[in-house]
């Protein structure tokens, strides 16, 4: 294989300074992410109790999630592109209002429709700051170790989130109830909006182009679509025909919006784009990188439960390590990926991931395996961090400030539907299996050779005669 050159920052050793406005500026913009990415975690342990207090059916409880997921999944790309024609900062900050109204209302919930309404909306105010939230970072950070940095801690924040939500929404759930939960994300929104207005630039696209109405409502029906469809498989399997109707008509449309895309004059997609090779196979690694880690974490929170009985404050230490030592891989992978490129960062990350996921296949019954458990999802999610950040820069760079919300609007779009789709696909092979600890070996096998496949692929994707990350389309010469 030739050895990158081009693809080699060579200053991004030495650590980029920022000024304070600099500072601040990503202050504001990463606890807005770390704040959506709580969201999604925050909630999971306090459900039951939840369901209690305001009177809904196992069945239903499902939905605390999916109405959060659906908007927030299905309108990214929609808000996108709306933020690059009509202003980032603007809907970032209309985002941001939303959010926090939202949240006030899941906090004071009466019944389950006030409750499902404010997480419905909670998923569409983070539809708005997600892209564009991205899309200010890195038109803000210039190309090179400052935006590397910048992604570097976004990354690590988003990574972090996650993990801070499972052990906190348990220990907020026992001590105050459930409604403490969506009072941290409150909080959050409380602080952050008041000092964003004065410090994040507006920018947008020079031009001002029409909106791709039709381009717009298919992508959005086909994310919402295929979004219900995997959520509501991942509690109900794939044999309900609510899911079989939602898979297949979201296909359907996916295919409509490609159609559309090749015909208009000025797509929400532009295909050129995603015939990037950065792009395409970028996508590809973050969609492996989400997808599979989500999925470990989810039959391993079975595995330490119900196999070696944890408690859940004792399995929220468990991931309480994995999350200090993800946010030791966010300080240094942009130091990495200066030394190395991008492109060998992400197909390195995603062979150490799938190699420690293959270690897990040693989980038994005896209690040696917790520190087993910790110390290999823990060395994984150190190189799950590694590939987030490397391929979020892969699919940015090269990209003209006037379609960086594009750009982000696809990362972030990959972000959802890997978190997503991981755990209908595989997670349901562990919960079907008449014996846990089979089920669960069954998973971790599967997630460990598709996360090996893609690094594989995403190598022979990314290679270029020259040896540097190739920018142009996949059919240029």
């Amino acid at each position: 294989m030739a050895i990158d050159t081009t693809d080699t920052l060579p200053d991004a050793l030495d650590t980029p300074r920022l000024s304070t406005r600099d500072k601040l500026v990503l202050f504001v913009l990463c606890a807005a992410q770390f704040m959506v990415a709580l969201d999604f975690s925050v909630l999971n342990v306090a459900l039951p109790v939840l369901g209690t207090d305001l009177g809904m059916s196992r069945s239903a409880l499902q939905w605390a999630v999916t109405a959060f997921a659906l908007p927030s999944g299905g309108f990214l790309l929609l808000f996108g592109r709306v933020g690059d024609l009509f202003g980032r900062r603007r809907l970032f900050l209309a985002g941001l209002a939303l959010f926090g109204a939202a949240s006030v209302l899941a906090t004071l919930a009466w019944d389950p429709a006030s409750f499902l309404t404010g997480r419905a909306l909670q998923g569409l105010g983070a539809a708005a700051i997600v892209p564009t939230g991205m899309s200010l970072l890195t038109t803000t950070f210039p190309e090179g170790p400052a935006r590397d940095r910048a992604l570097g801690i976004s990354g690590t924040l988003l990574s972090l989130g996650f993990t801070v939500g499972m052990v906190a929404g348990g220990t907020l759930t026992d001590t105050f109830g459930w409604r403490s939960t969506m009072g941290l994300l409150s909080l959050f929104a409380l602080i952050v909006l008041p000092l964003a207005p004065g410090l994040l630039p507006e920018s947008r696209t020079p031009d001002r182009p029409r909106l791709d109405v039709p381009g717009a409502v298919t992508v959005t029906g086909a994310l919402l679509a295929l979004i219900y469809a995997l959520s509501t498989a991942a509690d109900h399997g794939f044999g309900r025909a609510d899911v079989v109707i939602t898979l297949i008509a979201g296909l359907l449309l996916l295919a409509a919006f490609v159609t559309v895309e090749s015909r208009t004059a000025q797509p929400l997609v532009s295909l050129p784009m995603l015939r990037r090779r950065t792009v395409a196979w970028g996508n590809i690694g973050g969609l492996v990188t989400f997808s599979m880690m989500s999925t470990v974490v989810f039959v391993l929170t079975l595995y330490l439960q119900e196999v070696l009985h944890l408690s859940a404050f004792e399995t929220g230490l468990v991931f309480g390590v994995q999350g200090v030592l993800s946010a030791v891989a966010g300080v240094y992978a942009p130091r990495v990926i200066g030394r190395y490129g991008p492109r060998r960062t992400l197909v390195g990350s995603l062979v150490g991931q799938g190699a420690l996921i293959a270690a897990l296949l040693g989980l038994g019954t005896g209690h040696w395996s917790v520190w087993l458990a910790t110390a290999a999802v823990s060395l994984a999610s150190m190189c799950h961090l590694g590939a987030i950040i490397s391929y979020g820069i892969t699919v940015t760079s090269g990209v003209p400030d006037e379609e960086q919300g594009l750009a982000t609007g696809l990362v972030t779009s990959t972000q959802q539907v890997g978190i997503t789709v991981g755990i209908p696909l595989l997670g349901v092979l562990a919960t079907t299996s008449p014996d846990l600890l089979t089920g669960v070996h069954t998973v971790l096998a599967l997630d460990a050779v598709l996360v090996l496949a893609a690094a594989v692929l995403v190598a022979v994707g990314l290679r270029v005669r020259s040896g540097a990350v190739e920018t142009q389309p996949l059919g240029a010469r």
